[in-house]
């Protein structure tokens, strides 16, 4: 009984057919579903079993009537289950799990105010092909958008992730497009907007692409320099702007800026956001140590009408909950 009414956060993992049919029903004849009757703090289940038990109707109500009381349950991976079976009900990788533990415990006060709504995060950065071999690409590490992926999970939404050149494991319960280039980033971000409540678009996506792509490799020459011709890749966060219809979905943009001779780094991100026209601009400082590649982000989120929040240095799983609060009360 102590151990539901002291803790923080319940984890189950996996959580069975069985154990599942059991919460649904408020049986409480063991140590873990005598836990989940006591507890008063959010609970999160990673259902595990066969393709055919987890897509039973049985499963699915019972599944229905765990999230109307609040209870965060994760759709399983898709992949190799016991045996030669395959399909979706497979247990996501640990870290996988561990982002969304991650998430739910950086709230302030979980809650699934996302559930029914279709949130799309673009992610990492972008290889732009020069030859068979070689890319133009950046620092991005995509961990900023696969926090803010893990965090819309723990708060309910569907989520799906346009993902770049990322290198931090994925998290649980999220639907993966690979795009590697700005026109695949383009194109995933077209069709999945068509049914997105909000687009997230925190990848970092090159602004130049070769003009031309030869068939054969480069080869080293005499010559101390190589001459490209870089032409501009599509905008995409202007293009979906310019694409939609009315207000949906929300867009939001990142803009990742240094300081120079003409302004502030913070200047420059609001020339982004006056140019770009989208509804939310997420302002953060980027350089050597700072921005890309780290646990920890700093912002100013531009909200338009001249109206501004500034979020200090903190984790990216915390600012991610303080984008998503925005988003979570403009989509109401």
């Amino acid at each position: 009984m102590q151990i539901g009414k002291q803790a923080e956060l319940v984890v189950v993992a996996p959580a069975t057919a069985n154990l599942l049919a059991k919460a649904a029903y408020g049986l409480a004849d063991d140590l873990l579903t005598n836990t989940l009757l006591t507890a008063h703090c959010p609970v999160i289940m990673f259902p595990a079993m066969h393709t055919e038990m987890w897509e039973h109707p049985a499963t699915r109500a019972n599944v229905a009537t765990l999230r109307d009381r609040g209870v965060l349950v994760v759709d399983p991976d898709s992949g190799r289950l016991t045996g030669f079976d395959s399909g979706p009900g497979r247990l996501p990788e640990p870290e996988a799990i561990a982002w969304i533990v991650q998430a739910a415990l950086a709230s302030r006060d979980l809650k699934p105010d996302l559930r029914g709504r279709h949130i799309v995060v673009s992610g990492g950065g972008t290889r732009e092909r020069l030859d068979p071999v070689r890319h133009i690409g950046n620092r991005s590490s995509g961990r900023q958008a696969m926090s803010l992926a893990a965090a819309a999970v723990a708060r309910g939404a569907r989520v799906s992730l346009i993902r770049g050149d990322v290198k931090v494991p994925n998290a649980a319960g999220i639907d993966i497009v690979d795009a590697l280039t700005a026109d695949e980033m383009l194109d995933a971000a077209r069709t999945l907007a068509e049914s997105a409540d909000a687009v997230i678009m925190a990848a970092a996506i090159a602004d130049f692409r070769a003009e031309t792509l030869p068939d054969a490799k480069i080869k080293k020459s005499d010559s101390s320099t190589l001459n490209l011709n870089l032409v501009h890749n599509p905008d995409v966060l202007a293009t979906l702007v310019r694409e939609r219809w009315g207000d949906s979905p929300l867009l939001v943009g990142f803009a990742a800026e240094t300081g120079d001779d003409n302004g502030t780094w913070l200047e420059h991100a609001e020339a982004k956001f006056a140019a770009k026209g989208c509804d939310i601009m997420i302002a953060n400082p980027v350089g050597h140590n700072r921005g890309f590649g780290t646990e920890h982000n700093e912002a100013v989120m531009l909200l338009g009408g001249g109206v501004t929040e500034e979020v200090p240095g903190t984790s990216k799983i915390e600012l991610s909950h303080r984008i998503l609060d925005t988003i979570a009360d403009r989509l109401i």
